[in-house]
């Protein structure tokens, strides 16, 4: 599984967690899943029209995992662009489609060790690696970005802390094609996460 590290769009003021709403669209909003987790096939805007493939399917289940109790994790928000022309003349692929999970660590305090979130991302790193090698039809790059956590205790340079932006990207000579292999990206995601986020 390819992956990098993804400048992505800068991030010059800490985002908050929870957030209240977006600066693109008022009508979306923060849902704690770890609360309800129902909410996950219902409310992510982004996903619901491709819902009838295995791939999105298989990101619910991800992120089903990542809030349900076991998970040492949990998601804060997620983003996904469908099927488009491609962009990237290194792939050559008609299609491209794009997505990001952001990842912390589900006991809010650790997140405010750099350290600790670059451990995660590094150990992230190592774990894609090693899966499904002979896969180059997709990538997964992580960005740590700054993160407010407003319900720690304290001023708020004590909540300042970061958080894991995992963004990934497939690419396909059809829809189709395209979003089976968007499957074996969020499948190798899956599995990364999940060797990184069950208590040991």
């Amino acid at each position: 599984m390819k992956t990098c590290e993804y400048d992505g769009a800068p991030f010059a003021d800490p985002r908050s967690h929870p957030w209240t709403d977006t600066a693109s669209n008022p009508d979306h909003r923060y849902w704690d899943l770890k609360a309800e987790l129902f909410r996950v096939r219902t409310s992510l805007e982004d996903f619901v029209p491709w819902s009838h493939y295995a791939a999105i399917e298989e990101f619910y289940r991800l992120l089903e995992w990542l809030n349900a109790p076991a998970s040492t994790l949990e998601s804060n928000d997620c983003a996904f662009t469908g099927p488009h022309a491609n962009e990237f003349l290194s792939f050559p692929k008609a299609l491209q489609c794009s997505g990001r999970v952001m990842v912390l660590y589900r006991a809010l305090a650790q997140n405010l060790s750099r350290r600790r979130v670059e451990s995660l991302k590094d150990a992230l790193h190592r774990r894609l690696q090693s899966l499904d090698p002979e896969f180059q039809w997709g990538t997964i790059g992580t960005t740590i970005v700054p993160v407010r956590y407003v319900t720690l205790p304290g001023p708020d340079d004590e909540q300042l802390g970061h958080q894991l932006m995992i963004s990934f990207w497939a690419w396909g000579s059809s829809e189709a094609e395209l979003l089976t292999h968007l499957g074996r990206v969020v499948t190798n995601l899956f599995e990364g996460l999940r060797a990184l986020g069950t208590p040991s």
